[in-house]
């Protein structure tokens, strides 16, 4: 895959006229050289349903009357840029109100009537997917494409009619959960399989990506129905700027190549006229680099086919900082201390349906406290194998099987740190693992406090919103105390405007430290999502940096804005240690963007690394600084981070 790489999306009106009128060779060759571009995701076929060239198997689009995409791709070819080709897989507006009855249906949920704007979703289990799979198979017989984007899919538990009379004539239940996933899944297996047949029966192969705007965790068996992985994750889409780095830690344990999908836009797709700053593109193609992604920005070319320039060098602004870096990027792998045990996962595993759209409170919360906190980190399913790891944290409400406790057990064993908190860990009120302490069951108090015990804490009680354990010390070190309120809020016990203060009587340990680990009786991570209260912060930081004990592979002075990472790129004999630095604002409503980027300057940096470093410079400027060694620790002080810096340490060769 190649790093620059644009998505241009193409969805447009069968009312419009004129589509490709202005479609200049030249003028799309110079945008994309403009934008430092070297491959583009082009259209065969949108939402809307039209195709963009000549074609047997749909209908070109009525206001076009040329080759649009043939003439993209020999446009792009020409000056060495790739291009998948784009088809809407799950959307296709015109033949859904021609055969109304391939329609998705979702007895759980309401749709708009035809009457409203917008897209209808189409069920793969109807004979829509048979046409769809002559779509598909006509642009890779017929057009030089160097892969296949198939958009907008997924598992669907559907109730359409055709969708009702196969689970019927099968003796299923349509008012079963279990029996409707059953089916979706099996439905969805089966367009996997028939879109890769179709595509291997021409060209054998073929790169193929199947987007459903999120990677689900736990479900290796999606992800590995795909030739690599797309991470759409525009931050000010709904995304948000914590989505994208705990999507990534997560898929960079799955052994294929991947890209972060921002967008060029100030909100999401379809904005046309909409901008982000500079700044923020240079900062989000960054992310990407940093955590070992190729990057893509999404951008909506125009129905008349002429290029914006003003988008692209937007893109270039950022694409060319990315281009000098490319040779510090490839074939690298994450440093990492400690993983997450991703709540996501852990219900996909389970058979549940976890919101395949977005991460759960508590992957959120364990995310961004480590991020802010600079831990190397993965986020992980139980297929990863434990054992690289210093210390596994099981988020809030992790149920364990069998087979995972016996791996975690083994992990403990050789010496791995568990940190649990709120029900994970916990089976039938009693510990899985040594925390040298108890479970009494649940306390009847939320909110509750917190009363710090580690060294030079304030002897102050701090708010815990989340629900909580009721903990009974034996044996373990507390690291801190729960506190009870003196009552819960109800309408005959209130006091002030929020809840009740702190009694002073403690309801057990709040924090535990034990043989085989670390835990926190409260939903700490979810709380953390939720209320981002600086406590919540402190105790994981606490509870982490006394599991890892000096062994952490970077440590920083950068700010909790700063994102860290630390990656090996193994051919080349080499550590790159990324440092980012930017401050997403709320603007709107509940948009984040980033407008200003000012410099840091004389920024520590310490690592920790299984090599002896013969020389440590800033890239790409190839500018050597000078390093000590301090306790096992390489040391370094960056005089100046403008956004991104990634700062080399050389290995002595083996």
């Amino acid at each position: 895959m190649n790093f620059r790489q644009v998505h241009l999306d193409f969805h447009t009106s069968g009312a419009i006229d004129g589509i490709g009128s202005r479609f200049d060779k030249k003028q799309f060759q110079e945008a994309l050289k403009a934008g430092h571009v070297n491959s583009i995701t082009v259209f065969s076929k949108c939402h809307h349903g039209y195709a963009y060239h000549p074609s047997l198997a749909n209908e070109m689009h009525p206001g076009l009357h040329f080759d649009l995409l043939g003439a993209q791709i020999e446009a792009a070819h020409e000056i060495g840029v790739k291009t998948p080709v784009y088809l809407s897989a799950g959307f296709d507006e015109k033949i859904v109100r021609r055969h109304p009855q391939w329609r998705y249906e979702d007895k759980t949920h309401s749709f708009d009537n035809f009457s409203a704007p917008g897209y209808h979703l189409l069920c793969m289990n109807t004979p829509y997917l048979d046409y769809l799979l002559e779509q598909i198979k006509e642009v890779v017989e017929c057009y030089d494409a160097d892969g296949i984007f198939l958009d907008i899919v997924g598992v669907r538990p559907c109730c359409c009619s055709t969708c009702m009379k196969a689970m019927l004539d099968r003796g299923m239940n349509p008012d079963n959960p279990d029996d409707v996933n059953a089916l979706a899944e099996e439905v969805y297996a089966n367009y996997l399989k028939r879109v890769r047949e179709t595509i291997d029966s021409v060209k054998p192969g073929l790169p193929v990506f199947h987007n459903g705007g999120h990677i689900r965790q736990g479900r290796r068996d999606l992800a590995y129905a795909n030739s690599h992985l797309e991470l759409e994750s525009l931050p000010t889409g709904g995304w948000g700027y914590d989505h994208f780095p705990v999507s990534a830690r997560y898929v960079q344990n799955l052994g294929l190549e991947f890209l972060g999908m921002t967008g060029k836009f100030h909100k999401s797709w379809g904005e046309f006229g909409g901008f982000k700053h500079p700044n923020a593109l240079r900062y989000e193609a960054a992310l990407s680099a940093a955590h070992g992604a190729k990057c893509s920005v999404g951008d909506q070319l125009s129905p008349d086919g002429h290029m914006d320039m003003t988008t692209y060098r937007l893109i270039g602004a950022a694409y060319a900082e990315l281009e000098q870096k490319e040779e510090w990027l490839d074939d690298v792998s994450p440093v990492c201390d400690a993983a997450v045990l991703t709540l996501e996962s852990n219900i996909n595993e389970a058979g549940g349906q976890s919101n395949g759209a977005s991460l759960t409170k508590a992957d959120t919360g364990a995310g961004r406290i480590l991020l802010e906190g600079k831990y190397m980190f993965s986020m992980i399913d139980k297929d990863v194998d434990f054992s690289p790891f210093k210390v596994i944290i099981l988020p809030d409400r992790i149920t364990l099987s069998d087979e995972v406790i016996a791996k975690l057990k083994a992990f403990t064993a050789n010496g791995g740190k568990i940190l649990a908190s709120g029900s994970s860990a916990i089976r039938d009120n009693k510990f899985l693992f040594d925390f040298g302490a108890d479970c009494v069951g649940d306390s009847e108090f939320t909110p509750s406090y917190i009363r710090p015990l580690w060294d030079n804490a304030d002897e102050t009680d701090y708010i815990m919103y989340s629900p909580c354990k009721k903990i009974k010390q034996n044996g373990g070190g507390e690291l801190a105390k729960m506190v009870e309120p003196y009552f819960n809020r109800t309408a005959e016990h209130f006091c002030s405007h929020q809840h009740s203060p702190s009694s002073g009587k403690c309801g057990g340990s709040g924090v535990i430290c034990g043989h085989d680990g670390i835990y926190i009786a409260w939903e700490i991570f979810s709380d953390y999502a939720e209320n981002g209260e600086l406590i919540a912060k402190q105790t994981v930081c606490k509870a982490l940096d006394t599991l890892l004990d000096g062994r952490k592979s970077l440590v920083t002075d950068l700010g909790s804005m700063g994102v860290a990472t630390l990656m090996e790129q193994k051919q080349k004999n080499r550590f790159i240690a990324h440092l980012l630095y930017a401050v997403p604002t709320k603007r709107g409503k509940n948009i984040e963007i980033i407008e200003d980027i000012y410099p840091v300057h004389n920024v520590k940096l310490a690592v920790k690394l299984p090599a002896s470093i013969k020389k440590v410079y800033i890239a790409p400027q190839k500018k050597e600084i000078p390093f000590t060694y301090e306790n096992g620790y390489i040391c370094v002080t960056v005089d100046e981070l403008d956004c991104h810096a990634m700062i080399v340490f050389e290995a002595e060769e083996k």
